[in-house]
């Protein structure tokens, strides 16, 4: 049965993908630049104010380049619907180790080691080819102008509106790291066996609060986790060798048939078993009935926090308000210790400085 629903999900989301009718079926989405306005220009954003970004900071300089992530975004997600969950996964990895800065993206360098070799990344993070082209293209269009920081932030709101997501007003000007770090990505990053109370620790370090903990936490509707990232909840949750408790039994036993005793740390299992390509509220419907894959996702409902279970209730009742929520939270994570005007650089490569 949940072969079925993932191949269903699947080819509804190849047949959007593939539709002529695509964007005039979601005509608050444009692939132009908003309303214009230079770079460096503050702008509101559904009450939030950026100063140094600016949703029209390419419109002169580079007015094709979200025409050109968008296309090679549709090519991607087309040939492997998983890779808008991966897209998406980079913003969040990048900004909260340094700063919406594309330092996730750097290899290793003499002076620094790579993020990719983090717990939270290696053998985790995947997408960086798509990137690369993106950037190739970008860069044959309009050379040294748009930055990966931004080519990851545009890609995070394209690969959520191309699963059936919302879109929304996108802030650009930001200006790339010249330096990654490793230790960061190890410590900054929450862990999927995190409790409640360290989840809002983590996000309260970035200036994030429990309504952006939870709507950002809901896109984990789409895409997929390891085994070595939730075998803890089937066979020794408390360290008593005791599966997690708040595990819905039928779905426990389909877990432990992915995901063994011994081995098979990295077998896959969705994250939303419903619909792990579409973009919508259907992981906290799941997380209500105990069957979030994480930990990190089950406690939602949990603790004495009452936020973050009120709205765990709220977005799986109401799909528009999680849609207008987590924009709003995207825009919010990405504004995170900003590199912009004569700060950093603008790649010629996403994968090592100039």
């Amino acid at each position: 049965m949940a072969s079925f629903k993932l191949m269903n999900a699947i080819l509804i989301v190849l047949a959007i993908l593939s539709s002529s009718t695509f964007c005039s079926a979601y005509p608050g989405f444009s692939f132009g630049w908003g309303h214009g306005g230079g770079g460096g220009v503050s702008r509101p954003i559904g009450g939030l104010r950026f100063s140094g970004l600016s949703p029209g900071f390419y419109s002169q300089s580079c007015p094709q380049a979200n025409d050109i992530v968008m296309s090679v975004l549709k090519t991607a997600i087309s040939k492997d619907p998983r890779m808008a969950a991966s897209l998406l996964r980079f913003h969040f990895h990048d900004c909260f180790v340094q700063g919406c800065d594309a330092s996730v993206l750097l290899d290793d360098h003499p002076t620094f080691a790579s993020e990719k070799k983090s717990g939270p990344n290696k053998n985790s993070l995947r997408g960086f080819e798509v990137i690369d082209q993106i950037k190739a293209k970008l860069e044959q269009a309009c050379p040294e102008t748009v930055s990966c920081a931004d080519i990851l932030a545009l890609a995070a709101r394209g690969s959520t509106f191309l699963s059936g997501g919302p879109n929304w007003e996108l802030p650009l000007g930001r200006r790339d790291s010249k330096k990654a770090s490793l230790n960061g990505s190890n410590n900054n990053i929450p862990p999927p066996n995190s409790t409640i109370q360290n989840l809002v620790k983590f996000f309260k370090r970035q200036g994030l609060n429990e309504v952006d903990l939870v709507s950002l936490s809901g896109a984990h509707t789409l895409g997929m986790a390891r085994c070595t990232t939730f075998k803890q909840r089937l066979y020794n949750q408390n360290g008593n060798n005791q599966p997690d408790s708040t595990l819905e039994r039928s779905y426990y036993h389909d877990l432990k048939a992915v995901c063994p005793k011994t081995g098979g740390d990295n077998n896959i299992s969705p994250l939303d078993l419903a619909s792990p390509v579409t973009f919508d509220n259907t992981y906290f419907k799941l997380i209500m009935s105990g069957k979030g894959l994480l930990t990190s996702d089950q406690v939602l409902l949990s603790g004495n926090l009452g936020t973050p279970m009120q709205l765990v209730k709220d977005f799986a009742d109401d799909r528009m308000l999680f849609f207008n929520r987590f924009a709003r939270s995207m825009v919010k994570m990405g504004n995170i210790r900003l590199l912009t005007g004569n700060k950093g650089e603008v790649r010629k490569n996403c994968r090592r400085v100039n």
